[in-house]
């Protein structure tokens, strides 16, 4: 399927090639990994993704007092931050970002991929009230079809988000092409880019699907 995609604009796209985040997904790959290594394993690795989807944020200049000076510091400025999980599979990168970032508020939106279709279904958001005045960190373990993802992209905006990141911890060059052209303006922050989908829209080589590795079911 990998003839098939579209060449992407210059798109933002950032993977994180740190040696431990690939330890980390590595290990995670595997097999053999159980459901409680899987989570553990999720959550650590989406706490170091935490830093490059913060990276851009800006900051001020504030005068503080240490135990044995006066000085200049710095502190976040303005933006506010939302963590926006997919379900179910997003809340698993959600925890680990929420260790990092325990003032963000949260939203969720649901959706499900049709079987046949292989497009979005949704069946739940609910989202902060002052969404529009935020900053978005778009969460989702997987960047397959990039439908999803540029669905619930698509609700985000017209709510009044301008400024968000979509982190995953795997993509597919398909995801990475079909999102690129669908929202230019909103950089990307993977694990890795894998070498394709299969004909069931899967990840290859990929880990599975994390929403099943994740909570233990089939």
């Amino acid at each position: 399927m990998s003839e098939n995609v579209i060449t992407p604009p210059s798109a933002p796209v950032v993977v994180l090639d740190h040696p431990l985040v690939q330890h980390k997904l590595t290990r995670l790959r595997q097999a053999s990994t159980s459901t409680a290594g899987f989570r553990r394993l999720t959550r650590e690795i989406s706490l170091l993704m935490a830093y490059e989807a913060t990276r851009e944020l800006p900051l001020e200049t504030v005068e503080i007092e240490t135990p044995l000076e006066h000085m200049e510091g710095r502190l976040l400025s303005g933006k506010k931050l939302c963590l926006v999980s997919i379900l179910r599979a997003g809340n698993g990168i959600l925890d680990g970002m929420l260790d990092l970032l325990p003032a963000a508020r949260v939203g969720h939106i649901g959706l499900f991929r049709d079987p046949e279709s292989l497009e979005p279904v949704e069946y739940y958001m609910k989202l902060p009230e002052d969404i529009d005045a935020r900053f978005c960190i778009v969460v989702d373990p997987m960047l397959a079809t990039g439908h999803s993802a540029s669905a619930a992209i698509d609700r985000l905006k017209a709510a009044g988000v301008r400024q968000l990141v979509f982190v995953c911890l795997l993509a597919a060059p398909e995801g990475v092409a079909f999102l690129s052209v669908a929202h230019p303006d909103v950089k990307i922050v993977t694990c890795a880019i894998d070498r394709e989908l299969d004909d069931h829209g899967y990840i290859r080589p990929g880990l599975g699907d994390a929403g099943d590795r994740l909570f233990g079911t089939r």
